[in-house]
Parts: C-alpha cells; sequence; structure tokens
C-alpha cells in the first residue's frame, strides 16, 4: 500500500502542477472558458470576476500539486484536492452531456482535450485523489517543516509572478492561432484533410394529426399531398466532421461597414494592427512608444490600421494624436481577446502572415523592429476606406 500511495501522490502531484502550468502560460484563456460557463449557467454578472478566478485557482493548482509531492499537511490538502476534482469531473461531466460546451480547456490551448477526453481524465484523477484521501493519516512529510514551507513560498511566488508576467508580455508559448509565423487567411479555411459534417435533409409531416419525419430518399410508400401535410424540413446531423477553421469570425470592416478582411491580408506590404479591445485611457503609459512606432511606419509607408471592436464614431470623440496616424477598423470583440492576449496589442503582418506582435509593455522592442524594415515602396495613405 505504501508503494501505490506514493506512487498515486507523484502522478496527482505532477499531473496537477503540469495542469497549472500549460493555464499558467495563458490566464486569460481560462478566464475566457470560465465566462463561456457562466453565459450557458446565466451567471454573466461574474464574467468582471472570471480573471481573478483564473489566476487564483491556477495558481492553487501548482501550489496542491506541489504539497502533495512533499507531502506537507496533506490532511488539509486531501481535502481541498477531492473538492476540487469533484468540481472538476463536475465541469466536464456537463460539458460532455450537455453538449453546451465543446471543451472545458482544463490543458490550456496547448493541449487541446475532447470533453470526453477530459470527462475520463478527472475521473481517473478522482479515483486516485480518493487514495489519497483515503491513506492521509499516513502520508508523512518528505522534508522538514523550514524545506516544506519555503518550497510552497517559492512555489506561490512564482505562480503568480508568471501569470503577471504573461498577462503583461504575452505568453510564453503561443498556442493560438494568430502566433507568430501563421497565416491568418490559412487559418480561416478547414484544416487540409478534414472531414465536414456529414447532414442529410429531413422532412417532418403532419399524418392524421401525428408528426411524421423521413428523409428525402425513404418516403412513406402511401405519400401524397391529401394525407400529408408538410410542417418543417432541416438538415440533421448524421456525423460529425472536424471541418472547423482554426480561425473563426475573424472580420475587419471599415468605417462604412465594407469588410476588407482578404484584401488587408493579401496585400504584400508590411502592415502594423494595433488590436485594441474596449477603448482606451488617455494617460495609458504605451501611447508614447506607439507614437514612435508610428513615426517611423509613416517614414517607411508602413500603413496602420487600429482593430476594435468600439464603434469608429465614438473613437474619434477626442483620441490620442497618434490614432490619426491609424486607419480604424470594427473587429467582433470575440476576435480581437481571441487575437490579442494583452490589450492592446500590435501585429506586424506581411500578406496574411504574422511576422511580430508585442504586448503594451513591449513596444520599445517594437520600434527597434520597425526601424529596421526595410519599408514598403509605395504607401496606399488608407485610401482603402
Amino acid at each position: 500500500m505504501k508503494i501505490l500511495l506514493n506512487i498515486t501522490r507523484i502522478i496527482v502531484g505532477v499531473l496537477f502542477i503540469f495542469s497549472g502550468l500549460v493555464k499558467a502560460n495563458d490566464p486569460l484563456g481560462l478566464s475566457y472558458k470560465m465566462q463561456e460557463f457562466f453565459e450557458v449557467w446565466g451567471w454573466s454578472f461574474l464574467d468582471n470576476y472570471t480573471l481573478t478566478f483564473s489566476v487564483l485557482m491556477i495558481a492553487f493548482e501548482i501550489i496542491a500539486g506541489v504539497a502533495v509531492l512533499v507531502g506537507w499537511q496533506m490532511r488539509l490538502f486531501s481535502w481541498l484536492l477531492l473538492l476540487l476534482i469533484v468540481f472538476f469531473t463536475f465541469l466536464t461531466g456537463y460539458a460532455l452531456f450537455s453538449g453546451k460546451i465543446r471543451e472545458c480547456g482544463c490543458f490550456g490551448d496547448c493541449i487541446p482535450l475532447t470533453a470526453d477526453q477530459s470527462f475520463m481524465k478527472d475521473l481517473l484523477l478522482l479515483v486516485l485523489i480518493g487514495i489519497i484521501f483515503w491513506q492521509r493519516n499516513k502520508i508523512k512529510p518528505s522534508l522538514n517543516v523550514t524545506y516544506s514551507l519555503a518550497t510552497l513560498f517559492f512555489a506561490t511566488i512564482f505562480s503568480f509572478a508568471f501569470q503577471w508576467f504573461v498577462l503583461v508580455h504575452l505568453p510564453v508559448k503561443d498556442c493560438l492561432p494568430y502566433k507568430i509565423g501563421n497565416n491568418i487567411p490559412e487559418k480561416m479555411q478547414a484544416p487540409p484533410g478534414s472531414i465536414p459534417d456529414s447532414t442529410v435533409i429531413s422532412f417532418i409531416y403532419d399524418k392524421g394529426g401525428k408528426q411524421v419525419e423521413f428523409t428525402a430518399d425513404n418516403f412513406p410508400a402511401d405519400f401524397d399531398d391529401a394525407t400529408y401535410k408538410f410542417v418543417k424540413r432541416y438538415d440533421k446531423l448524421v456525423r460529425k466532421g472536424n471541418a472547423t477553421p482554426a480561425i473563426k469570425d475573424f472580420s475587419l470592416r471599415t468605417f462604412y461597414g465594407n469588410d476588407t478582411t482578404l484584401a488587408l491580408m493579401n496585400t504584400d506590404e508590411y502592415q502594423l494592427y494595433l488590436f485594441l479591445k474596449d477603448g482606451y485611457k488617455v494617460k495609458d503609459e504605451w501611447i508614447k512608444p506607439l507614437d514612435a512606432i508610428m513615426r517611423l511606419a509613416v517614414k517607411k509607408h508602413i500603413n496602420g490600421y487600429l482593430v476594435t471592436n468600439v464603434p469608429i464614431d465614438n473613437l474619434r470623440q477626442n483620441p490620442p494624436d497618434v490614432f490619426y496616424a491609424f486607419i480604424p477598423l470594427s473587429c467582433d470583440p470575440v476576435a480581437i481577446k481571441t487575437a490579442a492576449r494583452a490589450n492592446p496589442t500590435l501585429f506586424l503582418i506581411k500578406k496574411g502572415t504574422i511576422i511580430n506582435k508585442w504586448s503594451y509593455a513591449d513596444l520599445e522592442q517594437a520600434a527597434l523592429v520597425v526601424g529596421n524594415l526595410p519599408g514598403n515602396a509605395n504607401g496606399n495613405n488608407g485610401n482603402e476606406q
């Protein structure tokens, strides 16, 4: 039993640390997934707190994993782990059996799991944590009190510091479809070799007060317009495919509402895109380095585009001077927060390929890159509006 218990502790501890670290790389991703659950449950009033919940949950996963490995305060952590895994199992089970949530985001975007894979993982962890909970009184610390506290202290500091860093400077490991090197138009297409959804046309008719359903290739032998009264027709899903593009609902619209996405993405010139969600503050520190970047861009005939969910008319009311160097484009807020994990984020794009991107905190690095670009031979100065 002791060997089994130690193996169980190692598996649980490592899995919790690994899961926490993967999610810590992108705490906003977990935050958005929480919002998805809250929207389904009608708890949208909690949306403003999801990032706090996300950071705390991720930190706890890492700390709990370390505590299990060192065997510290197992009476307390066995209870906390049991409650947490019961909660996780409920979430993954809800995602699987309700069909309202496609995936739970257990390992973030870097290791996407289907709903059934997530549920089976949590069932396994539930069994393993159940063993730890059952034998909690027999677990002895592998380190003395001083070393145990020091280990947990540094684990706590690291878990919060790392999350702060990626929230300010973008994820260390970018697993999103908008990562550097990806071509946006290509990611807007279904993956090569993917299988589309398979559907059949189904009809519903009323026959003698009862509704009868059948497909186009198996009409009843006694079918006639006098006996059967048409109710409706619909496409019935027979087999779920995997032809979902990595980038969905990404649309750039001009002031006049024209969709200019493909026209811009197919332009063989350097372009700068500032993704800005929900507006700005005049005193924001990133405005000054952004101004320096755009001065360099203008000299090199590099167009800048301000991609935002804020109505363009509102954006033009007393904007910072640097905004006049950008061509404003409207975009869905979901697409913006998927593309830009920091608000705002600056993209350098050429012919739809993401050359580089920087958070608002790293715009000085962006200035160095833009300053070294060869520039475009001709600038259109944004006349495509």
